[in-house]
């Protein structure tokens, strides 16, 4: 007789187990993506997958964010300070198979060197080197120029020599192909790339630190916060960031979620287009003519109330905004004296436009004493809640001082483009910064400025000042750690006086993630700080799928799948900045 259907199933030994199924971890991307390759990328998310698949000299620690070691096993500096020899460690691969060595360290850092291009999304961090080579195979010499004190924390990702030596034009399209930016030595591979839809990873089985305990990661993109977090509930993504203050009180206390509020790293800001200038001294773009007044600029900026601003569009999940550093980096951190601070006051800034020849129309509407009404466009992101209901706040204010403003907020690729080529009046814009502030000061140098082409920059407001140049040039100089940052407060200061940004606030991390899915996440700083939006990759790599403390050391291969939804200015998943970040990134998704 023949057998019944399924009996030879049935016959099967009932402890058999069916083969396990990888582990996912699905992250939700509200923000944009605008390069892979790593020379170039500057919005915060493209940073975070740079992160991800590349190692680091060294790496801000989980626990305080300093420096900790990474490709780098230790480091010296001599008497001079001026030469830093870091020694590399001789187990780490590349996921071709190749060995890591001081060579592509030194590659990477050459190549900055002599490469425009390459110095899009970095370049600060190379701009005093005088010489990088490779002795030996295990040995990194870096010789300085001048002391630099920011050689403890390059934020610089780096690059096989093998893969990418052959690539003349960094510009050239194919530097984003997996072919390319799929042979990494970080914690993950890269391993697929649907633009706008997502981005798939697995783990890297000989990562030197070991393998992280998921699989799959996945990055998910999604137009806009809500769309993410409906997803959120439905067990299709396992943790989000960017929450708005109601979408996270009202996640607060869901079966199965758990949420997660940090001290945020990135600032909001309102940017004023005061005549810029490329790195040529060459003026850009098509912003007012009128905004080059600093009596101006100065009664916009006492026209914006940055209390409302964290109070009604925050909820009360941020700071109150001064300088470009934010609190949770308490050493640089900067407001300004109360003498020194911008109240504040309408009726102030009415006067002071009365007093500087602004005279109101029969509409209500200024007119400069050139006779042009003053009509102002403000734009930003059109899919961000923060900028929808930050740009009516604006709107009315500066209503109420005479100026019209017309409200234009744009697809993040529209908003890239305006804002890089110069072509706003005021912007909403943000950066995410790192724990060492050069990098965020950089942001507003002479240097920073895009080239006549348009490309290299690494600017946010497109600031250029002598004072604040010679203060950035003293902190990158100064070692004692009290004295420099004297110097990075007055910096901060002398960029506050210029009125040429508003820092609204310091947003908190307002996070959530699928409890019956994972039990933990390593965070930065520990104990209270942020899972995404790192400036490392310890949140995805350290994610313990629930119930995974037992098998902890069980191995198998991880492989992670994040999902980035594109919005412009970083940071957002782990590590990410910083700052605040890098020009060539729109307004708010900037590392």
């Amino acid at each position: 007789m023949l057998p019944l259907a399924g009996t030879a199933a049935a016959q099967q030994p009932a402890h058999q187990q069916q083969p396990a199924q990888p582990k996912v971890l699905r992250v939700a991307l509200t923000t944009g993506i605008d390069h892979l390759n790593p020379f170039t990328a500057s919005l915060a998310a493209s940073t975070q997958v740079g992160r991800f698949i590349y190692e680091f000299l060294t790496i801000p620690s989980a626990d305080k964010a300093e420096a900790s070691p990474a490709l780098a096993e230790s480091w010296t500096t001599s008497p001079d300070k001026l030469t830093w020899t870091f020694k590399i460690r001789q187990n780490a691969k590349w996921t071709d198979g190749q060995p890591v060595t001081a060579k592509d360290a030194a590659f990477t850092f050459n190549r900055m060197l002599t490469d425009e291009t390459a110095r899009t999304a970095n370049g600060n961090y190379v701009a005093n080197f005088q010489t990088v080579t490779a002795p030996d195979d295990s040995t990194l010499v870096i010789k300085t120029k001048a002391v630099q004190s920011s050689m403890a924390l390059l934020d610089v990702p780096i690059v096989p020599e093998h893969v990418w030596a052959p690539i003349k034009d960094l510009n050239d399209p194919k530097t984003d192909d997996l072919s390319v930016v799929g042979v990494s030595d970080g914690p993950y591979q890269l391993t697929e790339y649907k633009q706008n839809e997502y981005l798939k990873f697995k783990a890297n089985k000989d990562y030197w630190r070991g393998a992280p305990k998921v699989d799959e990661l996945q990055l998910l993109i999604f137009k806009d916060v809500e769309s993410a977090v409906n997803a959120l509930k439905q067990g299709e993504v396992d943790v989000i960031n960017r929450l708005t203050p109601t979408q996270f009180d009202a996640l607060q206390g869901q079966p199965n979620i758990a949420t997660n509020k940090a001290p945020g790293r990135r600032y909001n800001e309102i940017n004023l287009n005061f005549g810029v200038e490329n790195n040529e001294n060459k003026p850009i773009g098509n912003g007012n003519p009128a905004l080059k007044d600093i009596r101006l600029r100065k009664a916009i900026v006492q026209a914006i109330d940055p209390k409302t601003i964290v109070d009604k569009v925050m909820g009360g999940y941020g700071q109150l905004g001064g300088g470009v550093i934010p609190p949770i980096y308490s050493t640089y951190h900067w407001d300004p004296p109360a003498g020194e601070a911008t109240k504040f006051d309408i009726a102030a800034a009415n006067t002071a436009l009365d007093q500087a020849g602004y005279v109101k129309g029969k509409d209500g509407v200024r007119v400069a004493p050139g006779g042009a009404r003053l009509e102002l466009r403000l734009t930003g992101h059109a899919n961000r809640p923060f900028d929808q209901r930050t740009a009516q706040y604006v709107s009315g204010w500066l209503h109420d001082i005479g100026i019209s403003v017309k409200q234009e907020l744009v697809s993040d690729e529209e908003l890239n483009d305006r804002t890089n080529a110069g072509n706003y009046d005021l912007a909403i814009s943000g950066y995410a910064t790192n724990p060492d502030p050069d990098y965020a000061l950089a942001l507003h140098t002479c240097a920073g400025r895009p080239n006549a082409e348009g490309k290299g920059a690494t600017t946010d407001t497109f600031f250029c000042d002598q004072q604040y140049d010679a203060l950035y040039a003293q902190q990158l100089t100064t070692t004692d750690p009290a004295t420099r940052a004297g110097y990075v407060k007055q910096a901060q200061a002398r960029l506050y006086s210029q009125a040429v940004n508003v820092v609204l606030d310091y947003d908190n991390s307002l996070e959530a993630y699928r409890s019956d899915k994972f039990s933990s996440f390593t965070k930065q700083p520990q104990p209270d700080g942020a899972i995404l939006e790192q400036t490392g990759y310890w949140g995805v790599y350290g994610a313990v799928p629930a119930g995974a403390e037992a098998a902890a050391d069980s191995g198998g291969s991880n492989t992670v799948l994040w999902i980035v939804i594109g919005v412009v200015v970083v940071i957002v998943l782990v590590g990410g900045g910083v700052l605040i970040g890098r020009r060539g990134k729109s307004a708010d998704d900037r590392e």
